[in-house]
């Protein structure tokens, strides 16, 4: 295939003509960290910092230990600013600079530290990294025991594109700002996230209360707010069971929605035949369908009539109830669900408990209409900031692939 005017194949792919191809030991000074000896540890303890806090792009000091130092251990492992830390062991190429968040820190073996030699831009090398690992480049390089580990001889060997230095600048700058985007996004969203528990928390027990609503809450059991069904499955041994025009939710179904309320399709049907030579039961649409086996109190709002495997219990609202007030009410139920499957290995809660299990709500089903409402919209806009966040993500992919193989220049 030929390569168009500007740029050269290359052992690290097509790149432009102004471009180098190097290594990154020729790139960077790499040392590991300090080894742990039980036997010998002594010295004046120190922070200490191991792979686990290396996470993409940052480094978490939130649970940072000590480890006593010798003369010789400060003056070998002290961490300076600007400091590229990389796993090398575990999730190898995870990345992250020492940007000095505390005066003094020390790094384990488990740990790659690399100064540039030549000047190449260490944010840019962080980026790399990134896609290298996206890519599973560094699996070629990778000594699997129990496991996996990038030897530094090896890590020196891998090639690399090196761009012009301001050219390095320019891609750094233009990525870390999309990252600035996406940490803002993200600190946002767990924001949000939390004013919503905390509405949950004062909505759904009663603590606050929304403007012209007065009555008092009381305690019902759920078997009075709802016709509380079970699921089943057709013998897979039958063919004519499957395939049909019922849908048929299994636990697996929730699972992908992560977390959103409502429930449209399911990866597998069954037939009417299936439905009724089996304990499964058609639940129809606008009712709550609710895992009970194992993963206990995971829910969603089934918009359209729905079949349920055995791991379900499934609630129909009684017409003084409100659906969506019944979700939220439920998913904060899960703890004292758990609570009732007793020590048993295997969690699984019974319709006769469930019957029987008290919840305290208003009667009053404008009040829970007008609760379920607040946290919709609440859920709305953690939607949307998912959604944004989702684009961004893209975004940066995108820009990672133009920028880091120079199918854009932004010089």
């Amino acid at each position: 295939m030929a390569v168009k005017a500007g740029y050269k194949k290359t052992e690290v792919g097509v790149i432009p003509d102004d471009w180098d191809v190097s290594t990154v030991g020729a790139e960077f000074e790499i040392k590991l960290g300090k080894m742990l000896d039980s036997e010998k540890n002594v010295g004046v303890p120190k922070p200490y910092l191991g792979n686990k806090s290396v996470q993409w792009g940052r480094i978490d000091l939130s649970d940072l230990p000590t480890v006593p130092m010798t003369r010789a251990d400060l003056e070998k492992y002290r961490l300076r600013d600007g400091d590229l830390l990389v796993c090398e062991g575990g999730d190898v190429g995870r990345a992250a600079l020492w940007n000095s968040p505390l005066e003094e820190c020390y790094y384990q073996k488990a740990l790659h530290r690399l100064r540039p030699l030549r000047g190449f831009d260490s944010r840019l090398m962080v980026e790399l990294l990134r896609q290298w690992s996206d890519r599973g480049l560094l699996a070629n390089y990778v000594t699997q025991t129990s496991i996996a580990h990038l030897p530094r001889e090896k890590f020196m060997g891998v090639p690399m594109p090196v761009p012009p230095v301001p050219e390095q600048r320019a891609i750094a700058t233009a990525l870390s700002d999309v990252d600035a985007l996406l940490s803002a996004l993200e600190q946002l969203l767990a924001k949000k996230r939390d004013l919503k528990q905390a509405a949950m928390q004062q909505l759904l027990t009663g603590q606050t209360r929304l403007p012209g609503f007065h009555g008092e809450w009381e305690f019902k059991a759920l078997g009075d707010l709802a016709d509380i069904r079970s699921g089943g499955t057709p013998s897979t041994a039958e063919p004519k069971f499957w395939d049909g025009e019922v849908l048929w939710c299994t636990p697996t179904d929730i699972t992908a929605l992560k977390g959103r309320r409502y429930l449209f399709e399911t990866s597998r049907r069954i037939t009417e035949l299936g439905l009724k030579f089996s304990s499964a039961e058609k639940i129809p649409a606008n009712s709550v369908v609710m895992t009970s086996r194992a993963t206990i109190g995971d829910c969603a709002i089934n918009t359209v009539p729905v079949s349920t495997n055995q791991g379900f219990k499934n609630f129909v609202p009684f017409h003084y109830v409100d659906v969506d007030f019944l979700y939220y009410l439920l998913t904060t139920q899960k703890q004292g669900f758990i609570s009732l499957c007793g020590g048993s290995t295997f969690l699984e809660i019974g319709k006769g408990q469930l019957v029987t299990y008290e919840v305290r709500l208003p009667l009053d089903k404008g009040e829970q209409t007008a609760i379920a409402a607040v946290l919709s919209d609440m859920d709305a806009e953690l939607e949307v900031l998912e959604q944004r966040l989702t684009k961004t993500r893209t975004l940066k992919q995108g820009m990672m692939q133009e920028l880091l193989t120079g199918r854009t220049r932004l010089l």
